[in-house]
């Protein structure tokens, strides 16, 4: 009897064990990253995440922009909720600018960033002002976006260009991959601030997602 009780356990402890490792495990898609773990530095912050935001310096820069949205499941049609989306940009001189005290990624990716995290309705907004290009090189303004949707690890979207800056060339569009959609924008002045729409699609061009 002994032995049946203990061969019991036994079986119950495995798989409780089984299933919590299962739980923790997240899938590996977006292909390689270099800095997707820099969306984990949110879990640093004492606050709650929420599905609108201001990057810092949004007052004191110009000029001001607001970036919205609506993450959608693979199907394009479903919100997607639970979902964390880090975005970071340069200063108006085009560098990743660290504050006085950095902590994580914030050495790297410089300050000017933030999280944001969708509710049932799938939306998201933010509001800051517009990169400049990096120095010295011919690459456009951009802001990045990473992903962290429940179940998968941390990927990368396209990052946000504009319509309107001159160094984002026909060959530098057709460049994009449209991970996520593409994330080309066009501004358009609303309420005294520059203004633009764009829709993120989980899994879209997304390698390894299932």
């Amino acid at each position: 009897m002994r032995t049946y009780w203990g061969i019991l356990l036994l079986s119950i402890v495995t798989i409780s064990c089984s299933g919590q490792s299962n739980n923790r495990t997240e899938r590996n898609v977006g292909g390689p990253c270099q800095d997707c773990q820099a969306v984990m530095d949110f879990t640093k912050l004492n606050s709650t995440l929420k599905s609108t935001d201001t990057i810092i310096g949004f007052e004191k820069n110009d000029p001001k922009i607001k970036l919205s949205g609506t993450v959608f499941q693979k199907d394009g049609k479903t919100p997607a909720e639970n979902v964390i989306l880090y975005l970071y940009q340069t200063d108006r001189n085009g560098i990743y600018q660290a504050g006085e005290d950095p902590f994580g990624w914030e050495k790297t990716h410089g300050q000017y960033r933030t999280w944001l995290k969708t509710g049932k309705d799938g939306k998201f907004s933010f509001y800051t002002f517009r990169p400049a290009p990096y120095p010295k090189v011919n690459e456009p303004e951009h802001i990045h976006v990473y992903v962290k949707e429940p179940g998968t690890i941390p990927y990368y979207l396209d990052s946000y260009f504009f319509e309107s800056d001159p160094k984002l060339t026909e060959e530098k569009k057709q460049s994009h991959k449209n991970r996520g959609g593409s994330g080309i924008v066009t501004l358009q002045k609303k309420d005294g601030i520059w203004t633009a729409h764009r829709n993120l699609i989980l899994g879209k061009n997304i390698p390894d997602y299932e």
